[in-house]
């Protein structure tokens, strides 16, 4: 006969160490907290219609001889575009949409950089790849004729005709040369043989390999002399200005261009890669720690890459440079040292804003229509915020029912359960608030609605587990066994019922846009957040209570009371008796 199991007690399915538990999630707790303040992060960030933002109307614009162009197709091609583009610099909660025919809205929360969204949302022309002819740098002050501003460093690197570093494309994996070197003005036959060297047609030639005539026996000479005195008369010191930069030039055309910080001027060439032959662009940290965009071509975009690099290459500076022009205005020159095809690196004084720009804009670049900025406002949050206090409001008066609810009820079980949504309440905060410079997660009304909504989630997920609690004293168990016999079917019951709230939460997430969202990702959050709260603090906390008087003796004010829950005697092994004498008492 087995020996007895003296000292121990199963735990059917519970924890045998709850303090474990309690000591995981007290750690978790002020870890986020201390985030947040080490963050300098100490409330959530507010969408659009609680903290007000900037709102964008653009006005879609018919090119010559393409009026049907503005159709619903293109447009809601378009607002995609843009939804990623904005999406693409991190803000979220930012809404695209069109108005009529041919308007599209663009609402950018408060708390964002909503001058830089502004900037790439409306940069709406085609993205191309240009062979440079020249470059001059436009007249800035020079660092000797001027103070430097206090605690900037000069940027490393080969510092192009403008005095910035000039980025370099390469092949992924191969080391990046950095070219030094003054720019040059091609006069007359000059800037005709550059366009022949890049192996690009000059104005008026063609562009299918056909050889351009001799400027002293056509008009070549006068159009490349017109293109010179562009770039003479080029003016890149104002945003307009930069803007008209070659306005109306075809792809197909040489053209003069400004970077867009306007401190260097360009004569480009023709057209050789349009946007839409990047196929992916991100920005990475490099072996060397440093921040570099790489492009993806697609299989005809690759071939087209591999012909103007392999051309560039074999030319020397400046006409070894391709620029990357959006709206006419050149986001990146990179230098080009070998052959590139599939995929090409762009290197140089990148930080992560920078950088992450110019991979947004590679990514993203190519829009179906050309659009015009009609008008920039700004919105306010005074209708938000009274509906965010009538919202409140109402969550404050549910929150109080339920609270008395659990009083009434369960008396002093109530106790746990508002220390469970004390937790989950922090949580949820600190959570919240740390994803808003994180993921760029911002609090709008159907969010709120989602919070409040979760409290009545994690409220049910106290009952089930109380309930079975009182089943197994019903059943004539005393406190300590019924928790922990009570626990394993609860647990059962909380995670299908949670794990159906969160796949709710999970396909609205993903079938919906805008504000919606919002809704579904505070309500999977939460739901979550139901789990660990249940897991790590309501059942050990209940495992400890059981252990004190006032709980485990069934105090009537404890919730736990056998008799007003009608519970059974106690289970008795009855002992078997018998008439006979027994020889052997080891036997009875």
């Amino acid at each position: 006969m087995a020996a007895p199991n003296k000292g121990r007690r199963p735990a059917a399915g519970g924890q045998s160490k709850p303090g474990r538990a309690l000591a995981f999630i007290l750690i978790a707790m002020v870890a986020l907290t201390g985030g947040m303040f080490l963050s300098h992060t100490t409330t959530p960030r507010l969408g659009i219609d609680l903290a007000g933002g900037t709102s964008i109307t653009l006005k879609a614009k018919a090119e010559p001889g393409q009026e049907s162009a503005i159709n619903k197709k293109n447009m809601d091609t378009a607002v995609s575009i843009m939804n990623r583009r904005v999406n693409g610099l991190g803000v979220s909660e930012a809404e695209v949409q069109t108005q009529g025919s041919d308007n599209i809205i663009v609402n950018i929360p408060k708390g964002t950089n909503s001058e830089q969204a502004r900037q790439q949302v409306g940069q709406t022309a085609k993205l191309y790849f240009r062979p440079v002819l020249t470059a001059q740098a436009t007249a800035a002050p020079t660092p000797s004729a001027s103070p430097s501003a206090p605690g900037k460093a000069t940027p490393s690197g080969a510092p192009s005709a403008s005095g910035k570093p000039t980025p370099t494309a390469s092949a992924k994996g191969t080391p990046n040369a950095g070219k030094a070197s003054a720019s040059t003005k091609p006069q007359g036959r000059a800037l005709t043989d550059a366009l022949k060297a890049s192996g690009s047609p000059t104005p008026g030639a063609s562009k299918s390999g056909t050889p351009a005539p001799d400027p002293s026996a056509s008009g070549d000479a006068a159009a490349a002399a017109k293109l010179q005195a562009q770039f003479a008369a080029l003016d890149c010191s104002t945003k307009e200005a930069r803007s008209k930069a070659g306005e109306g030039a075809k792809p197909t055309d040489p053209t003069v261009a400004c970077d867009k910080d306007g401190q260097e001027k360009f004569i480009l060439g023709p057209a050789e890669v349009d946007g839409t032959d990047v196929s992916k662009s991100q920005a990475v940290i490099n072996q060397n720690g440093q921040w570099i965009v790489q492009m993806d071509f697609t299989s005809g975009g690759s071939k087209k890459f591999a012909a103007i690099t392999g051309k560039l290459s074999q030319q020397q500076y400046p006409n070894n440079r391709f620029a990357i022009t959006l709206d006419n205005q050149v986001v990146s020159a990179p230098t080009v040292s070998s052959t590139l095809s599939g995929s090409a690196e762009i290197s140089g004084s990148f930080n992560q804003s920078s950088a992450q720009d110019l991979a947004n804009v590679l990514s993203y670049g190519a829009l179906p229509l050309s659009f015009q900025e009609q008008s920039v406002t700004t919105v306010t949050a005074a209708l938000g915020a009274d509906q965010l206090h009538a919202g409140l409001i109402a969550g404050a008066i549910g929150l109080a029912l339920v609270i008395i609810y659990l009083v009434a009820y369960y008396r002093g079980l109530a106790a746990i359960a508002i220390l469970s949504l004390v937790v989950s309440a922090i949580l949820t905060y600190a959570i919240m608030t740390l994803l808003g410079p994180a993921i760029s997660f911002a609090l709008n009304l159907p969010a709120v609605c989602g919070a409040i909504v979760a409290i009545g989630i994690t409220a049910d997920s106290f009952i089930v587990y109380f309930e079975r609690i009182r089943d197994e004293i019903r059943e004539g168990r005393t406190l300590r066994p019924a928790v922990e016999r009570a626990w394993p079917r609860a647990r059962r019951t909380i995670l299908v019922s949670d794990f159906v709230s969160f796949l709710a939460a999970a396909v609205l997430f993903v079938v919906t846009v805008g504000k919606v969202q919002g809704f579904a990702f505070t309500l999977g959050l939460t739901t979550l957040l139901d789990v660990v709260v249940v897991f790590l603090f309501t059942k050990p906390v209940m495992t400890l209570l059981a252990r004190r008087k006032f709980f485990a003796s069934g105090h009537p004010w404890s919730g736990l009371d056998p008799k007003r829950l009608g519970a059974k005697p106690p289970l008795r092994r009855a002992r078997r008796t018998t008439s006979a004498p027994v020889d052997n008492p080891k036997e009875a």
